[in-house]
């Protein structure tokens, strides 16, 4: 199994860094992934904007030369992850950048002319590791679920991912929030999984 870690946080020295060092320690010893490649946005200072005019069409996103190294990275890859904190109920504007940019028709899915397209990343998994300040059961009470519902609903099942795992930790401001058996749980689940 080949593995591309996608982390999304502006600083090294964070709770979601520990989480990504987690991470990365499960998929080194695990002995069904084979290689891992990390992509950090914010270190690559991925550009999130979306720019169009006439010589940049929206209907083109999958040929355009700036992304190709990160369209290679997702073909690569049989298994997803994204490590990221949970902003306002959803994902920071950096990751839903890299994904309106990347998840592109004709790269990660046709259209077809029935109700829905086809997805053309089938076969891959995912898998979301997210923090947040508030409760844990704060996105399921408050907001109908909205996050998993947006990640895994109108985008990875969308492009074809079926198989979508989700860690949302809540509390991770306070000191009782088991931040080390959250990273230890991470840990344990990276250093298991199997494809």
């Amino acid at each position: 199994m080949k593995t591309l870690i996608v982390y999304t946080y502006p600083n090294h020295k964070s709770l979601n860094y520990a989480f990504l060092q987690e991470v990365i320690k499960g998929c080194r010893e695990n002995p069904t992934i084979e290689e891992i490649q990390i992509l950090d946005l914010y270190e690559e200072e991925f550009d999130p904007r979306l720019i169009f005019h006439e010589h940049k069409r929206r209907r083109d996103m999958y040929r355009d030369p700036k992304m190709e190294k990160y369209r290679q990275q997702l073909s690569w890859a049989d298994q997803i992850v994204f490590v990221y904190p949970i902003w306002w109920g959803r994902p920071p504007a950096m990751l839903l950048g890299y994904i309106d940019q990347l998840f592109a028709a004709n790269f990660a899915y046709r259209d077809t002319k029935g109700l829905f397209p086809e997805g053309l990343l089938k076969g891959k998994s995912v898998v979301c590791v997210s923090t947040m300040k508030g409760p844990t059961n704060y996105p399921f009470l408050w907001l109908n679920n909205a996050h998993k519902i947006l990640m895994k609903r109108a985008l990875f099942k969308f492009v074809g991912m079926k198989k979508v795992k989700f860690f949302e930790f809540g509390n991770m401001e306070s000191k009782k929030g088991k931040q080390q058996q959250k990273l230890n749980k991470v840990y344990r689940y990276f250093s298991k999984v199997a494809y």
